[in-house]
């Protein structure tokens, strides 16, 4: 049953993706605000069919606060990348270049709000991500950081990118950590389980704390839900093609 789910989401949401991403070439004719509407847009129906088509809920414990601040999350799946526009209002999102360069999808995530990275440039990469976030803080946004840099099997805590501590550093925001367990029923597989995907909001880091406390810190508070490695192991298996 949760194979013809996944198959059934993946027939739906992927073109539906592509009308979107269409609908918003054609709204960005009108402003910024037309284009968040269709990304919003799409948000939601992703969020309708996670619940209704594969029985996915979000849970959320705790609350983001509203302002400018570094939002700092746990990354286990596609999942929580899509849904924290929804949770973070209207967030600017921190995403590795290669996503923005895909053709037409990318130029509606740059029109949307996006901080592009080049991972493997270094220096030259916190240097424009920097900027671009100072840019995102003028609006007044918050900005969505995955600190850990890619997906990370459940019961896996690597440490945090060196790009998280400049951002916060040269941001001087305070940080909001969030938890997030979505790797327990969205792997990288086609296959999506059912159940409850977990949004733990720790409490707000304040700005200006020296970069080891503030790592310690974060780095405790995203990884708050996870699942021992043997548990991890366990319920996904122990090859590299599980999540």
């Amino acid at each position: 049953m949760q194979l013809l789910r996944s198959l059934l989401f993946a027939a739906i949401f992927y073109p539906a993706t592509a009308a979107y991403v269409l609908a918003g070439l054609f709204a960005s004719l009108f402003g910024r605000r037309a284009t968040h509407a269709v990304v919003l847009n799409w948000v939601d129906f992703h969020h309708w069919l996670a619940e209704h088509l594969l029985g996915i809920r979000t849970h959320i414990e705790g609350t983001i606060p509203p302002g400018p601040h570094l939002i700092a999350v746990k990354h286990q799946a596609m999942f929580e990348t899509i849904e924290m526009a929804r949770i973070a209002n209207l967030p600017v999102i921190v995403m590795k270049r290669e996503l923005a360069d895909i053709p037409l999808f990318g130029w509606l995530t740059r029109r949307y709000g996006v901080i592009p990275v080049e991972r493997s440039a270094g220096a030259k990469a916190l240097r424009a991500m920097v900027a671009e976030g100072r840019q995102a803080v003028a609006t007044g946004r918050p900005v969505i950081i995955y600190p850990e840099g890619t997906r990370e099997r459940p019961g896996e805590t690597p440490p945090l990118r060196p790009g998280f501590a400049g951002l916060y550093r040269a941001l001087g925001l305070p940080v909001v950590p969030i938890a997030v367990d979505s790797g327990r029923l969205w792997g990288r597989g086609l296959v999506k389980r059912s159940g409850t995907v977990t949004f733990k909001v720790a409490e707000t880091i304040p700005a200006g704390l020296k970069r080891d406390e503030v790592e310690a810190r974060v780095h405790a508070a995203i990884n708050a839900l996870e699942l021992s490695p043997e548990a991890g192991a366990q319920l996904f298996g122990c090859g590299d093609d599980a999540l």
